[in-house]
């Protein structure tokens, strides 16, 4: 193929290479003329069903190795100086024999070091990426090189993944410079790519602005003032970076009028905000540009909230979706309500003391070792089970929502084996199966030989609905000392395993929260019945005396009511 060429495609700037540049990409990168020994012999859909060149390592690449020498060649060689400075340093550095002090002015040097790169990094791909475009065909970066399309090309030449490919291509459009009927324009986010080329602003921060501003900008989906939203980016920048950036005078510009590019003008007086506050604050700053939310009769672009189910991943389904405002306060205000109840420690009064003295209360405040997310979880298990067992929830085919689980007689006699839940793939376990069972009961159902349904058996294992409010009446709710958990999520728990012989009675059953069920085998808590009441003995970390004591009382019932203690 012909060493000198036309220049390559013009970079997002709307700029097309000059000088040595005139012949840089088509020097080398296109490969042989495709032949039967050239070409993969597999269409490109990208490239409108034409083969393409067998990938080349770059490095063999003519027009690459030129870009070594000369004075962008210098350039090059100073970066892989700095490179391995830089490098030289962090090895002579042991993290772990430094101050506070030390680590603390080390961490937010390195942060400062690797701004700028990060910056040159989206710039890279995002000329890669407009210069490997679907539309050039074979004109393309990506075909010459023999990628199969933007985020190929640029995950090979990095080595990094397309995840982070496709993110820095989609911060490098706003922030790389446009063209426009041959016209150069100036960045659609021009404040947030100053204080990148600065290296002030990070990825992650810039693109919280660039997020959070972007439906407000020139053609997005709400209307608002522009230079109200430049005020706005400006305004994020300075909380992002410390630093006030804004537009210089340019050509017959005024004091008051300024149309120059946007620099950094000095320090900032007021605070600065990590990345993950920036978010906060540009949901403030879309209030102010669009006070009213969308039009009345926008309804296209209002948001709604939405969830559905991800697949099955080691052992989970991932919800994806999102809530509106008014509906995350809802559920945060839910969460909120029964998380607070043991958000702070507190001391025993006096009258506790002398009960844990007695043998009559668990000494201490109890750890709960779940996350933040663990406990939520639960609230809306919680809830959600609540809602199914009110006889007000709408019926299917006349049956209340019910979890239907399939499960072998024989494993489940012997605690062992899995079971599943009709309409889910995952499998369920057995100790998950018997926490079921225990609360709800089950319902054998015999198949003949040829899986036809030959009849049902009667329900067994199942505590009554007048047996659950003599156990509710008894208990109050969850019988683990500090569980504050309603007494409408909580579950039946037979103390005597109904596998050997425990009786579905009220005196053989207690009530606990699912997290306390579901533990109750490993957790260390246990639990006996004297005289028809539960007692509980506390894991020997928590009570290292193993004395049996009554539950504590529970907020359900009326401190001046409540028996005293046989």
């Amino acid at each position: 193929m012909d060493d000198e060429l036309a220049p390559g495609s013009p970079a997002p700037t709307g700029t097309s290479p000059t000088g040595s540049n005139l012949h840089d990409w088509n020097t080398g990168l296109a490969g042989p003329a495709p032949d039967a020994g050239s070409v993969s012999g597999t269409a490109d859909t990208q490239f409108g069903g034409e083969g393409k060149p067998e990938w080349r390592d770059p490095s063999a690449i003519p027009g690459v190795q030129r870009a070594f020498t000369g004075a962008f060649g210098e350039k090059l060689r100073v970066l892989a100086d700095a490179a391995g400075m830089v490098q030289a340093v962090l090895e002579s550095t042991d993290l772990d024999s430094l101050s506070d002090a030390e680590v603390v002015a080390f961490t937010q040097t390195v942060e400062n070091a690797g701004r700028p790169v990060d910056a040159a990094r989206v710039g890279a791909a995002t000329v890669v990426g407009y210069r490997s475009r679907p539309g050039l065909g074979r004109d393309s970066m990506a075909w010459r090189l023999g990628a199969s399309h933007q985020s190929d090309l640029l995950t090979r030449l990095t080595l990094a993944s397309r995840q982070e490919m496709k993110r820095r291509l989609a911060l490098g459009e706003k922030v790389a410079q446009r063209m426009l009927a041959g016209q150069v324009l100036e960045p659609e986010f021009p404040a947030v790519a100053a204080a990148m080329r600065a290296g002030e602003l990070g990825i992650d921060a810039a693109e919280t602005i660039v997020k959070g501003l972007a439906d407000y900008k020139v053609h997005g989906r709400f209307d608002a003032d522009q230079a109200d939203v430049e005020s706005a980016e400006l305004g994020l920048v300075e909380r992002a970076t410390g630093s006030v950036f804004d537009r210089t005078r340019g050509p017959g510009d005024s004091d008051i009028r300024c149309t120059g590019p946007i620099l950094r003008r000095g320090d900032s007086e007021g605070f600065t905000y990590p990345a993950d506050d920036l978010r906060s604050l540009a949901a403030r700053m879309q209030a102010l540009l669009n006070p009213d939310g969308a039009a009345p009769n926008a309804t296209t672009v209002e948001a709604k909230s939405t969830i559905s189910f991800g697949e099955l991943t080691r052992g989970l389904y991932p919800l994806r979706g999102g809530v509106t405002p008014v509906l995350k306060g809802v559920i945060q205000n839910l969460f909120n309500t029964f998380q607070s109840a043991r958000s702070a420690p507190r001391f025993p009064s006096a009258q506790e003391q002398q009960r844990i003295e007695a043998g009559e209360l668990v000494p201490g405040e109890l750890i709960d070792e779940r996350t933040g997310g663990e406990k939520r979880a639960d609230i809306l298990r919680g809830i959600l089970v609540q809602v199914a067992q009110d006889p007000r929830t709408p019926t299917m085919g006349g049956m209340p929502p019910t979890v239907m689980v399939h499960v072998n007689a024989a494993d489940l006699l012997k605690d062992a084996g899995v079971g599943w839940i009709d309409g889910v793939d995952g499998p369920v376990s057995m100790k998950t199966i018997t926490q079921m069972i225990d609360n709800g009961g089950f319902q054998p159902v015999f198949f003949g030989r040829a899986g036809a349904v030959l009849g049902l058996g009667s329900k067994a294992r199942c505590f009554s609905p007048m047996q659950r409010k003599m156990i509710t009446a008894r208990d109050g709710g969850c019988i683990i000392p500090g569980c504050d958990c309603p007494p409408q999520w909580t579950e039946v728990h037979h103390v005597v395993p109904w596998q050997v012989g425990g009786k579905t009675h009220a005196s053989n059953g207690v009530l606990l929260c699912w997290y306390h069920h579901h533990t109750i085998d490993s957790s260390g808590w246990r639990i006996r019945m004297v005289g028809g009441r539960p007692r509980v003995m506390a894991p020997h970390w928590i009570d290292p005396s193993g004395t049996w004591r009554t539950p504590g009382k529970h907020r359900a019932h009326d401190p001046k009511t409540r028996p005293q203690d046989e």
